[in-house]
């Protein structure tokens, strides 16, 4: 019991924080049954439960919240000429698949809840503008209102990325269910995860005829891709988390090694940093991860509920004055659902990062330093201008995400805060 605590101590927000152990026994059970791997009767279950979550009509997997948004735009027949507008401070797996189309993403900067400015998006629609693609960041609802009030004047595609925002809530209504479709992740890092795995929705029988088509013509992943994620639970807890315990360059051996081996696969592939499809999407979703995201699904309330309650305290607790919260920008009947809690700070973020490091507190999650993330993304081959988003690039600058998850305790909340406030 103790040799377990003391592997316990470090805090980190991302390195599959959501598994507990009964979801590390379950991916060692599959990593026994390859007959369970591709084919089964989790994804039809996933869907259904899916779909009843959200009243939705339609829903189809994929291996990934890249491969369902690639889906939906071939849905919509985005292609050449045509023009995709989506937020700053995003992930390149949400500008990739607009790439693999040939359309041209448009940027347009973010208001104060770091979600799309339904006023800069006026400004940057032109006549080539098809689509617009909505992030509900860190799972904080975007001004869906007014957002969809532009589309429908302009004519265009409203697709929500929910990768953040399983289980928030606008007006009374579940996230995903505004626009002509959406998309959901499970990725490592999510608000339920299958390591990778989503799912797209749609009410609209057209649109979701041809998702449908799309995903038919998909193959399964291979069967070693499918392996290493199995294994990401189950080495990440027993592994890199108590090497990291250790010394944090013992932690980065580790898990440097186990990528480089290909015994574990990273979030963003390089080539995807480059504005390049990576070969493992998109592929239809391999039944072992609808059988993981299931066991993660029945849990999600308990998962948010925890997550609100680490993300109130953050909030009563911060007394720092050269920190900014930019989730109290309240909008009357949203509910976030909080996977992560940013805060905005005046002072070199790099420099606290390292410090918060010697005390064993992890809290760089890739979602900083740059418009799209990771940092070492090449901002050309998104085809961002720098300096056309400038809250995005300043936000990016000064962004510390605090970890929310279920394996963050309200001890764990208060290490990161005495840190935080004596700065």
């Amino acid at each position: 019991m103790k040799f377990c605590q003391v592997f316990r101590k470090p805090i980190f927000i991302s390195l599959s924080p959501n598994v507990q152990r009964d979801d590390i026994k379950l991916a060692f059970k599959l990593i026994f049954k390859p007959s369970l791997w591709k084919n089964g009767k989790a994804n039809k279950t996933l869907k259904e439960k899916f779909k009843n979550y959200l009243e939705a009509k339609y829903a189809f997997s994929f291996n990934s919240g890249r491969s369902s948004l690639i889906a939906i735009l071939d849905a919509l027949d985005i292609r050449k000429g045509n023009e995709v507008l989506i937020q700053a401070f995003t992930c390149n797996a949400v500008v990739n698949p607009i790439l693999e189309r040939g359309a041209k993403p448009i940027f347009v900067d973010i208001d104060e809840t770091l979600n799309l400015d339904p006023q800069d998006l006026k400004q940057k629609i032109t006549n080539h503008s098809k689509a617009i693609i909505i992030q509900h960041t860190f799972g904080w609802p975007a001004q869906i209102d007014k957002i969809l009030k532009i589309a429908k004047e302009n004519n265009l595609y409203l697709i929500e990325d929910c990768a953040h925002s399983l289980g928030a809530k606008h007006q009374g209504e579940k996230i995903g269910t505004f626009g002509d479709a959406a998309f959901f992740s499970f990725g490592r890092d999510k608000v339920i995860s299958s390591v990778f795995g989503g799912i797209a929705v749609t009410n609209n029988k057209k649109i979701a005829s041809k998702i449908k088509k799309f995903q038919e013509g998909l193959p399964y992943p291979l069967n070693s891709w499918i392996f290493q994620q199995l294994l990401h639970p189950i080495l990440t807890r027993y592994l890199v988390l108590p090497a990291y315990f250790i010394s944090n360059s013992f932690g980065r051996i580790i898990i440097g090694l186990l990528h480089k081996l290909s015994i574990l696969s990273k979030a963003v592939y390089k080539e995807e940093k480059r504005g390049k499809f990576s070969k493992h999407f998109p592929k239809k979703m391999p039944n072992v991860f609808s059988i993981l995201a299931l066991n993660q699904f029945k849990k999600m309330n308990e998962f948010n509920n925890h997550r609100k309650k680490i993300a109130d305290f953050y909030e009563k607790e911060l007394k720092n004055k050269g920190i900014t919260l930019p989730f109290l920008n309240r909008l009357n009947g949203d509910i976030p659902c909080y996977m992560r809690y940013p805060i905005l700070v005046e002072l070199n973020t790099d420099e606290i990062l390292k410090k918060a490091q010697k005390r064993k507190i992890f809290l760089n999650d890739g979602w900083r330093k740059s418009p799209v993330v990771p940092l070492d993304t090449d901002l050309v081959s998104m085809q961002y201008l720098k300096g056309s988003c400038l809250k995005a690039e300043k936000t990016a600058e000064s962004i510390i995400n605090l970890p929310t998850h279920i394996n963050t305790s309200k001890k764990d909340a208060q290490k990161i805060i005495n840190f935080l406030n004596q700065f």
